[in-house]
């Protein structure tokens, strides 16, 4: 499969350079306004969340951030019309949207993946549905060219990883630490031998996300990883301090992460 992932990832191959992640909410607070300053703030992929009751894999400040998504009205059909808006002035930066199964079975799996189609969106991440139970979502997606991503986490062995990496796309996204987002910090040497395993596995980009928060994570994950994620942070931020605080911090950590492998020379 080729889209703007595969291209972007190679792009940041080719200069040597990892990229970085931004996570985001639609629908909490000036979302659409944060959504379109995000390229130029530094975020070579952006994570578009999906606003859901029970987000299960999610910390206190994605869990908190969808609540008040919901309560100012925040919908699926919303989410992706703030991604179609993006793509009016953005052909360019992947979009991967990340949620949970329920609003995605509720509106159809065809139905969801040609209206993400429609809206620009390269990926998805859906968090509670296990690889054993994605053939029918995973082939919606694959015929309207969308990356089905998948997540592997310090508890994955390797024979569990076979499974996970199979049939997945554009890249795989490497949980650094057990438990929820935004909790706890990976230890990074232990996160560049996960990545090298992951890599090996599943021949495929690896970025590494849960728990990063400050500029020397980021600069450490990225000198093995080949991106680093942040959400949790980015949303306390968001909440705040509105869009000027949120771009702020993914200036301070993008610059981090791009310059994390130039400084090894």
């Amino acid at each position: 499969m080729t889209n703007r992932l595969t291209t972007r990832f190679a792009e940041l191959s080719a200069y040597n350079r990892a990229g970085f992640v931004a996570y985001m909410m639609a629908g909490d607070g000036d979302s659409q306004g944060l959504l379109d300053a995000l390229p130029a703030a530094g975020a070579d992929v952006i994570e578009l969340g999906m606003p859901f009751t029970d987000p299960a894999a999610d910390g206190p400040a994605i869990q908190a951030s969808a609540l008040r998504a919901l309560e100012a009205g925040m919908t699926l059909k919303g989410t992706l019309a703030q991604a179609t808006e993006f793509r009016k002035q953005d052909k360019d930066t992947p979009l991967v949207l990340m949620g949970y199964a329920n609003p995605i079975f509720s509106m159809g799996w065809e139905k969801f993946a040609k209206a993400a189609a429609k809206a620009g969106v390269d990926g998805l991440i859906c968090v509670d549905v296990p690889p054993e139970e994605d053939d029918e979502l995973r082939t919606a997606l694959t015929k309207q060219g969308i990356a089905l991503i998948r997540l592997a986490t310090p508890t994955t062995d390797d024979a569990r990883l076979a499974t996970v990496v199979a049939n997945t796309a554009g890249f795989v996204y490497y949980v650094s630490t057990t438990g929820v987002t935004g909790a706890g910090t990976g230890v990074v040497t232990e996160v560049g031998a996960a990545v090298d395993r992951v890599k090996a596995a599943s021949g495929l980009p690896v970025a590494v996300g849960f728990g990063v928060r400050e500029p020397e994570q980021a600069e450490a994950i990225a000198k093995r990883a080949d991106a680093v994620v942040v959400g949790s942070a980015i949303v306390d931020a968001m909440h705040s301090g509105g869009v000027a605080a949120a771009t702020g911090l993914v200036k301070t950590l993008s610059s981090a992460v791009h310059a994390a492998r130039r400084q090894d020379k």
